[in-house]
């Protein structure tokens, strides 16, 4: 189906034919849903921790962290276009809303209220002000711009950003010096950068660190083709002899950008997921809590890996032992009636492992964690996944999801070396088979369009996963502006 132009321009992409076949193959033949067994609850899938032993737990992080390489890896590339999609409408068209009515109402509570007052619109004119705020000329153009560097939250000092709420947070756990990992868009690199610039000198200062601060994009690369109904790639203009519509592959293509990362702990947080100082306390005490159950996980995994490696395992392995801690520790299910080899189980160990924060579901949408069948190991056995709702069959998708009691928010501490200090290579942990197809348009014909398996859906779906209950305190996303009159940033 490529002619010799489209293997020229996957070339300049960086883009190896192979995965190009591999993604027309994923349109025809479509992505299964998840085996999903049921959902993950306390006691059940999900640890939960009373404050005293999170408190213990942060201590011990505590004492490690100066031992340890650790990063944090913030997705940061996102539009904010989405957060202001009815103020857009409104400008439009004059379609007012609740959202609308908010952000009018709550004017004087937002962190960029100060420099919409200077640009001398009359603040009196509310189509006038609600212009101001997403489109430039006069404006902020807050529409136009990444989450990161929109005002969140007041301090006496002035509004600071996502971004630098990220910054100050990175400061209070992530050990010295303070790695943060931004991962951005092209367009928008040098405004990132300059901003940084600008306020890390202060923030060095006040907590006391000095900064490490790198970035990257997501890759040509890990564009995914879109095609026609009939699975033939989409073609812009001719449809016969038009170039090869790309379109970016979502989250998951990150996976490439965290692959990049050299370090022994990996937090990863969403760019809207923060908070003002003073609500601080309890991201950072489960932020540490996190850290050190990774850590507590990883060290008696590198015990039983040696010494299994040692003698072949057979003098110094308690295989019983062992199992126990793979299902009750690591929460794997080997499947029932089967007895593992030490084999089967050094493969379940030898492993990138992770420790996501789970919240109490109080109603926001989004994925969850559930129990649900590998791809890693023998037929039958069972592991944590986090899933979307779209991947759940849509005949069991209530009764699944009504059995779930928490939701994922994106909170998780990545451990990524093996027994040996090696980094492990991500890629080789995806399960492909947990990709995504949507039906979109582009010029007024109709396309199908595939993202890649999410970032902490199927590309990290052959990970050792661990889920801990995190207060909801800890989760504050900002998925329109008016989410910014919340109590918790404010």
């Amino acid at each position: 189906m490529f002619t010799q132009n489209d293997y020229t321009r996957l070339a300049e992409r960086g883009m190896d034919p192979a995965r190009a076949e591999e993604q027309l193959e994923a349109f025809r033949a479509g992505f299964p849903y998840l085996a999903i067994d049921r959902a993950a609850v306390a006691g059940d899938g999900i640890l939960k921790l009373d404050a005293e032993k999170a408190a213990e737990l942060a201590t011990l992080y505590g004492r490690s962290v100066c031992r340890l390489s650790v990063e944090k890896f913030v997705p940061a590339s996102g539009a904010a276009s989405r957060m202001f999609k009815e103020l857009y409408e409104y400008v439009a068209d004059g379609k007012s809303s609740a959202t609308v009515e908010r952000v009018l109402s709550g004017l004087e509570n937002f962190a960029f209220y100060g420099d919409l007052k200077v640009l001398g619109i009359n603040m009196k004119d509310p189509k006038a002000v609600v212009s101001a705020i997403v489109d430039n000329d006069p404006g902020l153009g807050l529409g136009k711009k990444p989450k990161g560097l929109i005002k969140f939250h007041k301090y006496a000092e002035g509004g600071r950003t996502a971004m630098e709420e990220h910054l100050v947070e990175v400061a209070l756990y992530g050990g010295a010096p303070a790695r943060i990992h931004f991962t951005v868009s092209p367009e928008h690199m040098e405004d990132f950068k300059r901003l940084v610039s600008e306020k890390i000198g202060a923030f060095s200062a006040k907590y006391g660190v000095e900064y490490e601060i790198t970035y990257s994009v997501q890759e040509p690369s890990t564009d995914t083709i879109a095609v026609n109904p009939d699975n033939t790639p989409f073609r812009e203009g001719d449809p016969q002899t038009g170039e090869i519509l790309f379109r970016p592959g979502g989250h998951g293509a990150l996976i490439e950008n965290l692959n990049r990362i050299d370090a022994d702990l990996i937090f990863i947080k969403t760019v809207d997921n923060v908070v003002p100082d003073h609500l601080k306390g309890d991201t950072v005490l489960y932020k540490k809590a996190l850290a050190a159950v990774a850590l507590e996980l990883q060290q008696q995994v590198f015990s039983y890996l040696k010494a299994i490696d040692a003698s072949s395992g057979a003098a110094t392995v308690d295989a019983a032992e062992l199992k126990r801690f793979i299902e009750e520790k690591l929460c794997y299910r080997f499947p029932a009636g089967v007895e593992p080899t030490l084999a089967d189980m050094r493969r379940v160990l030898d492993r990138p492992l992770r420790v996501c924060g789970m919240v109490r579901n109080e109603g926001e949408p989004g994925g969850g964690p559930f129990w649900a069948g590998t791809s890693l190991g023998m037929p039958g056995a069972l592991s944590l996944q986090i899933a979307e709702s779209s991947q759940i069959d849509p005949s069991v998708r209530d009764a699944l999801m009504g059995g779930g009691t928490h939701f994922n928010p994106v909170d998780l501490v990545c451990a990524v070396r093996d027994f040996k200090g090696k980094k492990f290579d991500l890629t080789q942990y995806i399960d492909k088979k947990t990709g995504f197809i949507s039906e979109k348009s582009k010029d007024g014909r109709s396309l199908k369009a595939q993202e890649l398996p999410g970032l902490w859906n199927g590309a990290m779906a052959d990970w050792t996963t661990v889920f801990v209950e995190v207060p909801i305190s800890t989760f504050a996303p900002v998925k329109t502006v008016a989410d910014l009159l919340r109590p918790q940033h404010q």
